[in-house]
């Protein structure tokens, strides 16, 4: 019976497609799932065998603990050098986007709030 190897709903493709990548080089046998049209269905990896399930699981478990630390490298060397990626970095690239965003943000706190604020005065 199959079972359920790993969830692919907000996994960058890069880690997916080395989760696909470690899976063949082990020969663990396995098919997708996609989140169908509208994005509701279970995007995930699924084993045709469940008697390799602990082994796969354990691939993983030492795939991303992999991927984690080179990840946090990644970002150390980025943040020495001065080109890591800050809030105030992404406003500067998009400040129309931010301003948009927060005049928006602020249109729906002051209709959710206005029936009350005039119901007090």
């Amino acid at each position: 019976m199959a079972v359920k190897l790993f969830k692919l709903r907000n996994v960058p493709e890069d880690e997916a497609e080395e989760v696909r990548q470690l899976l063949h080089e082990h020969a663990i046998a396995f098919y997708e799932t996609e989140a169908g049209k509208w994005g509701i269905s279970m995007p995930a990896i699924w084993l045709h065998d469940e008697a390799r399930l602990d082994e796969a699981k354990a691939l993983i478990a030492a795939y991303q603990q992999q991927r984690a630390g080179r990840s946090r490298a990644e970002y150390r060397q980025l943040k020495r050098e001065g080109r890591h990626q800050t809030i105030a970095g992404k406003i500067s690239q998009n400040p129309l986007q931010f301003m948009l965003l927060m005049i928006m943000a602020l249109f729906i706190l002051y209709v959710s709030l206005a029936p009350f604020i005039h119901f007090l005065s």
